[in-house]
């Protein structure tokens, strides 16, 4: 099997690495000149893709896979949200032209609105602001494709390297919805779910990605930065809009068990 990965980001790159570590060839993609050894000294075959809109330039051989996975982030809150769907019409069209015909897009679990219930892939997203917009923007364009089948991953919440929950609210006072559920996937369920897609052949999908373990905000905030050694938040004892995102589509479709299935063990 060969899987090319569009972004060898935070996700991408941890999955690129899992992937060739199980004998898989892997294509890896970057905007960044200057990270094209990371990928080749990780096993990966590099190459430097640009889709953006004015300039859609790529070696077609990146394109020949079984399977092409895609972790592009929108980066709604830079700004660059509006690029984020013609690039991915790029793609598409960059898809259908060499023969793919397996994707996997990650998506977020962003993309629902705050509903103040449960919601499973089942529910209408509702999408609410900008950056939900685009991100139900995208998930359509690949879900009108008939040339090949799309598996869509909502991730929850990212946490893992670099993104340790301790240090997201660590010494802040007053964050208002203390009392919400958390929505969170640890970085090895996301590629430990991606890898059960792939090796499952589940395409045709849309799959919430979120560890099924949704304390509050305030408990789940606090915890995280005890056991990182830094200073405790403080969270406003509020219930405003919120959501608790659950999957019908990954326990029916993958039998998939997480690996970290409570949080408070995973802090302790």
């Amino acid at each position: 099997m060969t899987v090319s990965i569009l972004g060898c980001g935070w996700f991408g790159l941890a999955l690129a690495k899992t992937l060739v570590a199980g004998g898989i060839k892997v294509n890896g993609s970057t905007t960044s000149p200057n990270k094209l050894d990371t990928l080749q000294a990780e096993g990966v075959n590099p190459f430097l893709i640009d889709l953006s809109t004015d300039n859609a330039n790529y070696a077609p051989a990146f394109f020949n896979c079984d399977v092409l996975v895609i972790a592009i982030p929108p980066k709604s809150r830079s700004g660059a949200g509006a690029e984020y769907v013609p690039k991915l019409r790029n793609a598409v069209t960059a898809i259908i032209g060499h023969g793919v015909t397996k994707v996997v897009l990650i998506s977020s679990t962003g993309v629902y609105a705050d509903r103040n219930k449960e919601l499973t892939e089942n529910d209408d997203t509702a999408s609410d602001t900008p950056s939900a917009i685009i991100l139900a923007q995208a998930e359509e364009l690949f879900r009108q494709q008939t040339a090949f089948k799309t598996t869509i991953i909502r991730f929850g919440g990212l946490i893992g390297p670099g993104r340790e929950p301790g240090r997201f609210f660590a010494g802040k006072k007053d964050i208002p919805n203390g009392l919400a559920s958390v929505n969170m996937i640890h970085q090895d369920d996301c590629v430990s779910l991606t890898r059960a897609v792939l090796h499952q052949d589940a395409f045709g999908y849309t799959l919430n990605a979120c560890t099924p373990h949704h304390p509050p905000k305030a408990e789940f905030y606090t915890l995280a930065a005890v056991k990182a050694g830094l200073p405790e938040p403080q969270f406003l004892p509020e219930l405003k809009e919120w959501k608790m995102i659950s999957s019908v589509n990954i326990p029916e479709v993958l039998a998939y068990e997480y690996r970290i299935k409570n949080w408070y063990d995973w802090l302790k």
